[in-house]
C-alpha cells in the first residue's frame, strides 16, 4: 500500500470512529485506541506533508487566534420562524397552511416535525464535497465566518461522504452537549471564573471565541436540518424535508434522530405533547418543535413573509413557572422617556437562568394583577426566555396591617426628578426631559447598537461611565472623543480606546438610514428609517418635510409622520444635527430630481428579489426599484411583474416558474433599471 493509500484509508477509519462517537454517541473503540489513530496519520503526514490536505482530520485546528470575524451574505435569508404556544395555534397554522394550498377544511397535510435545538444556527458551505465556510446567522441576510471555530467540531465532516452536488449550503444549529455543559462549568468553577448560565450562553459565546484552540476543548456539537440553493437539479433527492434530512445523514452530517413525519395536525399535535416532557432525558436542550411542510413543492407556493416561511412554525413547550418574592418595585427609564414598573426579585434558578428582575409593563397591568411588593408571585419564562410575573399568590399575603401596600406610580422621574406625562390615550408614563441621564443611556446604547451606527465597544458599562464623567450629553459629544480621555476611564486601556476611537470614525460614514434609526425617533424603526432614506435622500430633507410628505412615503403612517415632525421641531434637535453635521456624519445625498418629479416608469409595478445580485447588494438594487416608482415586495403572488434572479437563488424562483411570473437575470435587470 502507498503512502497516500495508508493516509486515506487512516483518515476514513477516523471519520468513521468521530461519527460513531460525536453523532451516534455509540463508540466502537476506545478513546485511547482513537488517539492511537490519530498519531499515526501525524506520523504519515509528517513524513509525506504534500500529502496533507485542509479536510484532513489532523487540520481542524490550526493558526493563530483570529482577530475578528469577517461578515458574509447568506446563499437567501436565514429566515426566523413564527411562533405557536398552544393546540390552538397549532391547528390555526395548519389551517393558513391549507388555505394556501388550496387544500379542502378535511384534507391532512404531511408536516415532518423535528425537536428544536436550543443553540444557535450555523450555515456551511461545501464545495466539491469540501468544507469551505461556517457561517452564523447574524442578521438573517449576512452572518459572520466562523470557519476557523466550525472545522473544530468534530461532529461536522470536513469532507462530505458520497456524492453531492459540487456546491451547497446546509443549515444546522450547533449546540453544547449537556455532558460537555456541566464539565465545562465545573473547570470555570475550579478557576473561579463565572459559569455559563446555560448551554445556549456558552455555545453562543463559544463560537465567537477567537482562539479555535479555546474552541475544540468545549465539546460544541451540530446537528444539520436543511440545504439552500445546492448546485445542480436535486429535485429528485430532496423533493421533501424527509428525504433532505436522508441526504444529510447519507453525506455524514449528523442529523437530531427524533424527528418523525406527521399527516395531519392532529399527529402534530401527539408528537408535540409527547415531547413535553420526554425532552428531559435528551442529552442536549430543546425548547420546542418545529413543524415544516414537508413537500417542498407546497413550500414554494407558501412562500414567506418578510420575517417567517409560511410553511413551517416553531411550537414552544409550555414556559416553565417558578415562585419567588418581590422585594421591591423599581423604575425604568427607556431612550424615548417611557417609565416602566420593574419587579425586584428574589432570585430564582428558572430553565436555566437565575431570574432576579422581571418587567411588570406599565402602572395599569401592576394594578390589574395588584402586584405589590413583599409578595409571593408566580414567574415563568414566556417561550422559556423573557421572564414575567404571572399572578401574585394573594392566599399568601399577610391581612390587615402587615398587607403590603399597592403600587403606585410617582409623580415624578426616578432618576432627573421631572414631572411624569401620560397622554391620554396611552398607558405608558413618561420622563419629557431630553436630557435626563436615563434616557440619555439608554438612547446612546441605541445609537451605537448593531442596526444603527453599529459602534463596537460602546456598551452599556462605558455608555454609563461617559454619561456620569459629564464627557457624553448627547450623540454628536462620543465624536469628539479622544483616546486620551478614554484611556482614563475604568477598564479602558489604551488600545481598547484606540479601537473605540476608530469605531467612531468608520460610523462617520454609516449609511443615512442608520443615523435616522439611530437617533432614536419614537416610533421609527430599522425598516421606517429605510424609507425615509430612500424617500428624502438627506436627513435636512426628511427634518424639512412636512407631515403630509412624510405620510407619502410607503411604511410611513400618520403615527410615524407626526412622531418625526415633533422629532424635528423640538429646538433641542436642531442644535444636535448641526453638530452631528460639524462632526463629519453622513447626511446622505439629494434625490435624483427626476425621481421627485413624477418620473416613475416603473409606477404600478412589483418585484420581488432572490439570490445574489454580484454588482450590487439586496437594498441598492431595491432602491434602484423603488427610485423608477417600482414596488419590491418578499413573496411572490399573482400580483408580482416579474422576479429578479440573482445567483443561488431560492424558493421564489421556483415559486414564479410555477405560477408562470417573469423572471429577469441581472443583466436584464441592470437594463431595466439603466445602470
Amino acid at each position: 500500500m502507498t503512502p497516500a493509500e495508508q493516509i486515506a484509508a487512516l483518515r476514513e477509519r477516523i471519520r468513521h470512529h468521530e461519527e460513531r462517537y460525536y453523532i451516534h454517541t455509540d463508540p466502537e473503540i476506545s478513546d485511547a485506541e482513537f488517539d492511537a489513530l490519530m498519531r499515526e496519520l501525524v506520523a504519515l503526514e509528517v513524513q509525506h506533508p504534500l500529502l496533507v490536505t485542509p479536510e484532513s482530520p489532523t487540520q481542524r485546528v490550526s493558526g493563530r487566534p483570529a482577530e475578528g470575524f469577517a461578515t458574509i451574505a447568506h446563499a437567501e435569508p436565514l429566515l426566523s420562524l413564527d411562533n405557536a404556544y398552544d393546540e390552538g395555534e397549532l391547528r390555526a397554522f395548519d389551517e393558513r397552511v391549507r388555505k394556501g394550498l388550496g387544500l379542502d377544511a378535511d384534507a391532512r397535510v404531511t408536516y415532518i416535525a423535528e425537536l428544536k435545538i436550543d443553540g444557535l444556527s450555523i450555515a456551511l458551505t461545501y464545495e466539491d464535497g469540501r468544507l469551505v465556510r461556517g457561517v452564523t446567522r447574524g442578521d438573517g441576510v449576512q452572518g459572520e465566518d466562523v470557519t476557523v471555530n466550525v472545522r473544530t467540531i468534530r461532529a461536522i465532516p470536513l469532507r462530505l461522504r458520497g456524492v453531492a452536488p459540487a456546491r451547497l449550503e446546509i443549515r444546522g444549529e450547533v449546540y453544547l452537549p449537556n455532558r460537555s455543559f456541566a464539565r465545562i462549568n465545573e473547570e470555570r468553577e475550579r478557576n473561579d471564573e463565572p459559569v455559563f448560565a446555560n448551554p445556549r450562553n456558552a455555545a453562543a459565546g463559544t463560537m465567537r471565541t477567537l482562539d479555535a484552540r479555546l474552541v475544540s476543548t468545549r465539546g460544541l456539537s451540530m446537528f444539520a436540518y436543511q440545504v439552500v440553493a445546492p448546485d445542480g437539479d436535486p429535485a429528485s433527492l430532496l423533493a421533501t424535508q424527509t428525504a433532505t434530512l436522508t441526504a444529510l445523514a447519507a453525506w455524514g452530517l449528523p442529523v437530531e434522530p427524533h424527528h418523525a413525519t406527521c399527516v395531519g395536525i392532529d399527529e402534530v399535535v401527539a408528537f408535540c405533547a409527547a415531547w413535553a416532557d420526554a425532552r428531559r432525558d435528551l442529552e442536549f436542550e430543546t425548547d420546542g418543535v418545529v413543524i415544516k411542510v414537508d413537500d417542498v413543492g407546497s413550500r414554494a407556493v407558501l412562500g414567506a413573509t418578510s420575517k417567517f416561511p409560511r410553511w413551517a412554525i416553531a411550537y414552544k413547550f409550555p414556559a416553565q413557572q417558578a415562585t419567588t418574592r418581590v422585594t421591591r418595585i423599581d423604575l425604568q427609564v427607556g431612550r424615548t422617556g417611557a417609565v416602566t414598573p420593574v419587579a425586584v426579585l428574589e432570585p430564582v434558578f428558572l430553565a436555566g437562568s437565575t431570574i432576579a428582575m422581571a418587567t411588570l409593563h406599565n402602572q395599569q397591568e401592576v394594578a390589574r394583577k395588584d402586584i405589590r411588593p413583599g409578595d409571593m408571585v408566580l414567574i415563568e419564562k414566556g417561550g422559556d426566555v423573557i421572564p414575567k410575573v404571572v399572578k401574585p399568590i394573594v392566599s399568601l399575603r399577610p391581612e390587615g396591617a402587615e398587607a403590603p401596600a399597592p403600587f403606585v406610580m410617582p409623580a415624578s422621574c426616578p432618576v432627573c426628578q421631572s414631572p411624569l406625562q401620560r397622554p391620554d390615550e396611552e398607558v405608558v408614563w413618561r420622563c419629557e426631559n431630553p436630557s435626563c441621564p436615563a434616557r440619555l443611556r439608554r438612547s446612546l446604547e441605541h445609537f451605537a447598537g448593531r442596526k444603527a451606527m453599529d459602534i463596537e465597544g460602546l456598551g452599556e458599562a462605558l455608555v454609563d461611565q461617559l454619561v456620569s464623567a459629564g464627557l457624553v450629553r448627547d450623540f454628536a459629544d462620543l465624536y469628539a472623543l479622544d483616546a486620551e480621555r478614554l484611556a482614563g476611564l475604568e477598564r479602558m486601556g489604551q488600545k481598547s480606546a484606540a479601537n473605540l476611537v476608530a469605531e467612531l470614525e468608520r460610523s462617520r460614514t454609516h449609511d443615512l438610514s442608520r443615523l435616522v434609526f439611530g437617533l432614536g425617533i419614537r416610533h421609527v424603526g430599522e425598516r421606517g428609517a429605510q424609507a425615509l432614506a430612500r424617500a428624502f435622500g438627506t436627513l435636512d430633507a426628511i427634518a424639512g418635510a412636512s407631515v403630509e410628505q412624510l405620510q407619502s412615503v410607503d411604511d410611513v403612517g400618520p403615527v410615524v409622520a407626526a412622531s418625526v415632525r415633533a422629532f424635528f421641531d423640538a429646538p433641542a434637535t436642531g442644535e444636535l444635527v448641526e453638530r452631528l453635521r460639524a462632526a463629519g456624519l453622513n447626511f446622505g445625498a439629494p434625490v435624483d430630481p427626476d425621481a421627485d418629479h413624477g418620473v416613475k416608469p416603473l409606477a404600478g409595478t412589483t418585484y420581488v428579489l432572490t439570490g445574489t445580485l454580484a454588482s450590487m447588494t439586496r437594498d441598492e438594487a431595491q432602491a434602484h426599484l423603488e427610485r423608477l416608482g417600482a414596488r419590491v415586495t418578499g413573496s411572490v403572488s399573482k400580483k408580482t411583474t416579474a422576479v429578479v434572479v440573482g445567483a443561488d437563488a431560492g424558493s421564489k424562483l421556483a415559486k414564479a416558474e410555477s405560477r408562470g411570473v417573469p423572471t429577469l437575470d441581472e443583466q436584464a435587470f441592470r437594463a431595466l433599471v439603466g445602470v
